[in-house]
């Protein structure tokens, strides 16, 4: 028996598509002791994204992105958000995506990226899969200053820490993100060990 055999949708209605999409779903989960139980859920759908850790092996130096995050901010955090470069896939592949994005938030142009995993980052409400990468870089590499898409209301500068600055801004609190904080351990753990 697979999940989908035990899940019948019985509703779904759109409640928001604004910036993304906003469901209520009504459905029917059959439980591990054979009853079926009604349930209702939110999901909010913004599309699979792919986030990466750029390292420097001879300087040990990550780089790393701070722009504003409004939920982030409305939440208590009156700072700008110190980020691994990140961005959805908008019907691309990962990769592809990754590169592009990495481009045009920090200025410098990748060619070799590996794909490390992905993982749902808050599977309870947003149905998001990101695809985890890191790659190597260096200043020659640099091809424009960054600093992201206007168009998006993206301001983002750049950062430049050693992996030992990066792990003690995990410590401190200065580095609050999840996906930088998976990928900073990655490469604490696997790159720079």
């Amino acid at each position: 028996m697979t999940i989908s055999d035990r899940v019948k949708v019985e509703e779904v209605t759109t409640l928001s598509n604004d910036w993304y999409i906003l469901k209520k779903t009504t459905f029917s989960f059959l439980r591990g002791d054979g009853t079926w139980q009604r349930q209702s859920r939110e999901t909010y759908d913004r599309g699979n994204g792919a986030t990466i850790l750029l390292y420097d092996l001879d300087r040990r130096t990550v780089l790393l992105t701070r722009q504003f995050r409004y939920p982030a901010y409305v939440n208590g955090h009156d700072d700008l958000l110190t980020e691994a470069p990140a961005g959805l896939l908008d019907n691309a592949s990962p990769e592809d995506r990754i590169k592009a994005e990495v481009e045009e938030e920090t200025g410098y142009r990748v060619s070799d990226v590996r794909q490390i995993f992905d993982a749902f980052m808050s599977p309870g409400s947003v149905t998001e899969r990101l695809h985890f990468f890191i790659g190597s870089y260096s200043a020659a590499d640099q091809v424009s200053s960054g600093g992201g898409n206007v168009d998006e209301g993206e301001d983002i500068e750049r950062l430049e820490p050693t992996i030992d600055e990066a792990m003690e801004m995990i410590g401190d609190g200065r580095i609050r993100d999840g996906k930088t904080i998976m990928l900073l351990q990655h490469a604490a753990l696997q790159v720079f060990k």
